[in-house]
């Protein structure tokens, strides 16, 4: 321990500097230490038992993908061979269609908002029939998708905007869609990829989430640090198809209880993360 109460504490891979209860942390003051790629530097309040990183996220994410090593192509291989011209899974003819029919996927199985969405569509055909819908009839019509109430004000204010700031028609940016009531990255990235082919992003649903997990694609937490990670190792020109695909073989083989392994194209270059052996 040096005269300010820190020392040192090495743990698995981490490195952090510890102080005593009794010692006042200064947070002005940094300590100034020499790492090596792949430690985590930090101090650890014994107080409150908070730690405090002093390395990036970013570089912490570029070390762990390092580790974990994953076959990306030959991921990318097998997934293009087991689902060459797989498609968005939600039924529609348009952008609007589909940015509503995304919006209600929240919480609820595509296949369920399949089911909505033809009665839904038949009574609301443009930006200003959402606009001017009334709640109680939305609500109804989406009811079995959950979460109605909070979802049919979302649909009816995005339909407000799409009139008022876009001539009722949806964007074509990122920046622009997350100015719409209700949507969020995910969303957006579902209507750009699939009803304007660009590829903005990469769609991280629940699927997406955890396959990109059980393959050792990241480690990260949320959503939105998972599709940073993914989007440093997946090609651009693979963003679209790569949610498409992965999200197919959510579905038919990789599940969340009981993964059928024994059946899956990438069995041979997957360390199934997560899995039961």
């Amino acid at each position: 321990m040096n005269s300010r109460g820190f020392f040192w504490k090495g743990h698995c891979e981490f490195t952090f500097i510890v102080r005593p209860r009794s010692t006042a942390l200064n947070r002005e003051r940094k300590p100034s230490l020499l790492l090596t790629a792949n430690v985590t530097l930090g101090y650890i309040d014994m107080a409150s038992g908070t730690v405090a990183e002093f390395l990036s996220s970013t570089h912490r994410t570029e070390n762990t993908l390092k580790k974990t090593k994953a076959p990306v192509e030959k991921i990318l291989k097998g997934l293009q061979q087991e689902y060459p011209g797989v498609t968005c899974a939600l039924d529609h003819q348009h952008p609007l269609q589909l940015l509503v029919a995304t919006m209600l996927s929240a919480q609820c199985t595509d296949v369920r908002v399949n089911l909505v969405t033809p009665a839904l569509f038949a009574r609301y055909s443009a930006a200003a029939d959402y606009a001017n819908a009334r709640l109680p009839e939305l609500e109804k019509l989406i009811h079995s998708t959950g979460f109605f109430r909070n979802k049919a004000r979302n649909i009816k204010a995005a339909g407000q905007r799409l009139l008022t700031e876009f001539k009722g028609s949806v964007p074509k940016t990122m920046e622009e869609l997350l100015t719409l009531p209700g949507v969020a990255r995910k969303t957006a990235n579902v209507v750009l990829g699939t009803a304007f082919g660009i590829a903005s992003g990469i769609v991280v649903d629940t699927h997406v989430f955890r396959l990109s997990h059980r393959l050792g694609l990241t480690r990260a937490k949320t959503p939105e640090k998972v599709e940073q990670d993914l989007m440093k190792i997946i090609p651009q020109t693979e963003w679209i198809q790569f949610s498409h695909r992965l999200i197919h073989h959510g579905r038919k083989v990789c599940s969340a209880r009981n993964p059928k392994c024994d059946r899956c194209s990438l069995n041979a270059d997957c360390p199934k993360i997560g899995v039961a052996k």
